[in-house]
C-alpha cells in the first residue's frame, strides 16, 4: 500500500510540475521600447512603450495603470551599480512603437517625470576623470497595477523587462562617421563627430554650423555630445529654419580638446591659484581642421563664405584657438563660457581678432572658467582695440527659461553657471547691435566672408 500510495503521490506532483512548466512556458514576454530626449540639461528617459499585441483603444488606459522601477549601472565603475527606484508615471495612452499618441494601437506608452536634478531619469552618467558622460545601462521592470479592458477581453498581469528598441528622436536625425589624420607630432589622431544635413534649402547652398563640445563628452561615441547637453537644437526646425537649412557637424575629440600633446606653450604666464595649469594649444587642431576640409569637400552643398564655429568650455577654448589658427577661414565664431586664459593672447593673436566677426556668450555665476577671467577681459580688449563686429552676452545667471521647472519656493529652476550654452542652443542670448536687440543665431545666419 505504501509503495502504491508513494507512486500516486510522485505522479500527482509530476502533473503538478508539468502544469506549472507549460504555464510559464505559455507565459507571454512583453517587450518594452525607451524614448530618450534631449533636454537643456541633458537626456533623459521619458518614456517606456509597451507592446501589449492586442489592439486598445484610447480609453483603455491611464497614468495608474502601471508602476516603473529602474536600475542603473555604469560599466566604468568597479562596483558597476549606481542607483535604483520607482519611477513617477505622469501618464500613459494608447501609441505607436514610439510613444506617439493613437486612437488605437497595441502599445501602450507610459510617460514618466524627467527633470534637472533627477539623476534616475537619466540615461547618462557623468564621471569626473574618467571619461565623462557615457551612457549608463538600465533595467526597466514595466508592472500592470491596474486591470485593463480591451474589446471586452480583461487584461492583467503585463510585467514588461525585455528591452526591444531604444528611440531617441532629436539624435536620430544625425549621421556618424569618424575622419584619420597622421600628425607628424602628435602620432595618429582619429576624431569622430556627427553630421546633420538639412531637409530644408532656401538657396542653391547652405552655411555650415560647427559645434565643439565640452571636456566631459570626449570619447569616441559621438551620439554623447548631441546628448550630455542640447547641441542636436542646431538640427531642429525653429534653427533650421532661420539659417534657410544649415548643415551641422559636431566633432568629438578622443580626450579633451585642450590637450596640447607635444606642442608646446609657455607655463610662466602668472595664472590664478584657483585655476589649473591651462594650455594655449591643443594637439587636435590640425586634425580638426583636416576633418573640416574633408566634411565641406564631401558636401558640395555648403556655403564656404558662411561657415560658423563655436563651442562650450573646452570647446570654447577651442574655438578661439581655430579662429586664431585660420582667422580667414570662418564667417562667424561664437564661443561660450570659453576657457582660453586672456594673458595668452598676445597684441599679435587680438589684431588677428578684432576684424573677426564674434559673439561670446558667459554668466557671472560661472564658478568653472570665471568670466572675468577669460571671457571679459578678452572682450574688453577687442573692443578697446576697435573691433566693429564683436558682441557679447553676459548672463546674470543661468536659470530655466521654458517655464517647465521650478524650485521649491516657485522661482525658476536655477542651473551652474558654467551653463550658459542653454542660452545659445535655445537662441535667447541676445545683444543690443546698433540700437536693436537680436538674438545670437539670428545674428549668425546674417555673417557671411563676402560682406
Amino acid at each position: 500500500m505504501k509503495n502504491k500510495f508513494k507512486k500516486k503521490t510522485f505522479i500527482i506532483m509530476f502533473i503538478m510540475l508539468l502544469g506549472l512548466f507549460v504555464t510559464l512556458g505559455a507565459q507571454e514576454v512583453y517587450y518594452y521600447n525607451k524614448v530618450q530626449e534631449v533636454f537643456d540639461w541633458g537626456t533623459g528617459t521619458t518614456k517606456v512603450v509597451v507592446n501589449v499585441e492586442k489592439i486598445l483603444s484610447s480609453a483603455d488606459v491611464n497614468w495608474s495603470t502601471f508602476e516603473v522601477y529602474v536600475k542603473r549601472y555604469d560599466k566604468r565603475l568597479k562596483s558597476l551599480f549606481l542607483e535604483e527606484g520607482q519611477r513617477k508615471v505622469t501618464d500613459a495612452y494608447v501609441s505607436d512603437e514610439m510613444g506617439n499618441k493613437v486612437k488605437e494601437g497595441n502599445y501602450i506608452a507610459i510617460v514618466m517625470e524627467t527633470r534637472p536634478g533627477l539623476s534616475i531619469c537619466s540615461p547618462l552618467n557623468y564621471i569626473s576623470g574618467i571619461g565623462g558622460n557615457n551612457w549608463a545601462e538600465e533595467e526597466y521592470t514595466i508592472k500592470q497595477v491596474k486591470e485593463i479592458t480591451a474589446a471586452e477581453e480583461k487584461i492583467n498581469g503585463i510585467v514588461s523587462t525585455t528591452l526591444n528598441k531604444t528611440f531617441r528622436p532629436q539624435i536620430d536625425k544625425f549621421t556618424f562617421g569618424s575622419e584619420f589624420y597622421r600628425d607628424e607630432r602628435n602620432g595618429d589622431i582619429t576624431l569622430t563627430y556627427a553630421a546633420y544635413e538639412p531637409e530644408i534649402k532656401t538657396a542653391s547652398k547652405s552655411p555650415l554650423i560647427i559645434w565643439l563640445h565640452g571636456a566631459g563628452e570626449g570619447g569616441k561615441d559621438p551620439t554623447i555630445p548631441l546628448a550630455a547637453n542640447k547641441s542636436v537644437n542646431f538640427a531642429s526646425e525653429e534653427v533650421q529654419k532661420i539659417f534657410g537649412g544649415a548643415y551641422v557637424l559636431v566633432p568629438q575629440t578622443p580626450t579633451v580638446w585642450m590637450d596640447p600633446g607635444a606642442e608646446e606653450y609657455d607655463y610662466n604666464i602668472e595664472i590664478p591659484s584657483n585655476i589649473p595649469p591651462i594650455p594655449s594649444v591643443s594637439k587636435y587642431t590640425k586634425a580638426l581642421k583636416n576633418l573640416i576640409d574633408k566634411f565641406v569637400q564631401a558636401n558640395p552643398g555648403i556655403d564656404t563664405n558662411r561657415i560658423y564655429i563655436g563651442g562650450c568650455s573646452a570647446g570654447g577654448f577651442m574655438t578661439m584657438r581655430m579662429i586664431l589658427d585660420y582667422p580667414d577661414y570662418f564667417a562667424a565664431a561664437f564661443p561660450v563660457c570659453e576657457g582660453f586664459y586672456h594673458p595668452y593672447l598676445t597684441d599679435k593673436d587680438i589684431e588677428k581678432l578684432k576684424n573677426q566677426n564674434i559673439w561670446f556668450v558667459t554668466a557671472a555665476t560661472d564658478s568653472t572658467l570665471p568670466a572675468p577671467i577669460f571671457t571679459l577681459p578678452t572682450y574688453d580688449k577687442l573692443i578697446k582695440e576697435g573691433a566693429k563686429n564683436v558682441h557679447l552676452t553676459y548672463l546674470k545667471r543661468v536659470i530655466d527659461t521654458s517655464g517647465r521647472y521650478r524650485d521649491e519656493k516657485g522661482n525658476p529652476y536655477e542651473y551652474n553657471g558654467h551653463y550658459s550654452w542653454i542660452y545659445v542652443y535655445n537662441n535667447e542670448a541676445t545683444a543690443e547691435i546698433d540700437g536693436q536687440e537680436i538674438a545670437i543665431l539670428n545674428w549668425l545666419a546674417m555673417q557671411n566672408k563676402l560682406y
